[in-house]
């Protein structure tokens, strides 16, 4: 590795979108590290492929501030990824403590050892935090812009609006940080945990023959869907800015959780879908925005980025990952 090579810190690298933008910067020559919440089991495909591609791993808990710092001084990372966290509305409604702990502690401590180690190093840092369009749920804005109030309407909302807000403090005081406010965006990394990895999953298995019923809680909601891979390439294009700035990152193209199944199935050649569904009202989300879809203008126009898959791509994309695992 060359000592020239800018070096990247990802943490969360072995989620969807840390996955993703550790490929992404391993490809334009970066020496990338990244942060797992627990020691890697053997097996693990994931984790296996970023070690196969020289990704450096560390074990670390992101709100343990002594692990952190010892991390920060260690990888002197040019560019901090800040992606570790719940990434679930579901999951915050059952454990609102631990999201909290997670994404509002977490990202207070990566932006603090951003800062300090900015300091003692004299080296300039660049923070690009995970936000969501969660945070501005509430905000009653079609579409959500920069300027959109915060507002957040779910446990997961409130503990990424905290980390927002403080990437704007730390910014006040010296640091590059950027808030990505990233709105829905799939990819095959996508578990089957959230509906559209779900859906694609039981439409694989309905396409190789199962008699099972796809169940859904809301169909009608309606969210803005992306491809990962451009979000994430969004994320290293604000990097490179060496600005701190929020950027919304969507498509602004609304589209429903009906429409999801409908592009899933049609994918496997299967129009009349219907009968196959059904509505679980068990499976439906308190407090749920109905309808979410962001406005990128600035991400566009100021950093010449634009999405490259369309929502029926993406669809079947997932579809065809899961059917390759079915037939495995």
């Amino acid at each position: 590795m060359s000592a020239s090579a800018p070096i990247a810190l990802i943490t969360g690298v072995e989620g969807q979108d840390g996955w993703y933008l550790s490929q992404l910067l391993k490809s334009q020559g970066y020496e990338v590290h990244g942060t797992v919440h627990r020691k890697p089991s053997i097996g693990d495909e994931t984790v296996e492929q970023l070690i196969a591609n020289r990704v450096g791993i560390h074990v670390a808990d992101v709100v343990d501030a002594d692990r952190m710092r010892m991390l920060f001084d260690a990888v002197r990372p040019d560019h901090v990824f800040h992606l570790a966290g719940v990434s679930s509305v579901a999951r915050s409604w059952e454990d609102p403590v631990g999201t909290t702990r997670t994404n509002s502690m977490g990202t207070a401590v990566a932006v603090a050892e951003a800062l300090r180690f900015q300091s003692v190093s004299g080296k300039p840092v660049t923070f690009v935090n995970a936000s969501s369009a969660e945070v501005f749920a509430g905000s009653g804005r079609v579409p959500i812009d920069e300027t959109a109030p915060i507002a957040p309407i779910t446990p997961y909302g409130a503990s990424k609006a905290l980390g927002h807000t403080l990437c704007v403090a730390y910014r006040a005081k010296g640091l590059a940080a950027s808030n990505v406010i990233l709105f829905n965006h799939e990819s095959p990394k996508r578990p089957n945990t959230f509906v559209t990895g779900r859906i694609a999953e039981t439409v694989a298995r309905i396409a190789a023959g199962s008699s099972e019923t796809l169940s859904l809680g809301n169909l009608s909601a309606q969210r803005d869907w992306g491809w990962a891979p451009d979000y994430v390439d969004a994320m290293r294009r604000i990097a490179l800015t060496g600005r701190g700035e929020d950027y919304v990152v969507a498509t602004g193209t609304l589209h429903s959780v009906a429409d999801f199944v409908a592009a899933a199935f049609a994918s496997v050649g299967i129009e009349d879908w219907a009968q196959r569904v059904e509505v679980a009202d068990h499976l439906g989300r308190p407090n749920d925005a109905a309808v979410l879809v962001g406005d990128s203008t600035r991400l566009r126009t100021e950093l010449n980025w634009a999405p490259t898959r369309t929502f029926e791509q993406i669809a079947e994309s997932m579809v065809n990952h899961y059917a390759q695992k079915e037939m495995a």
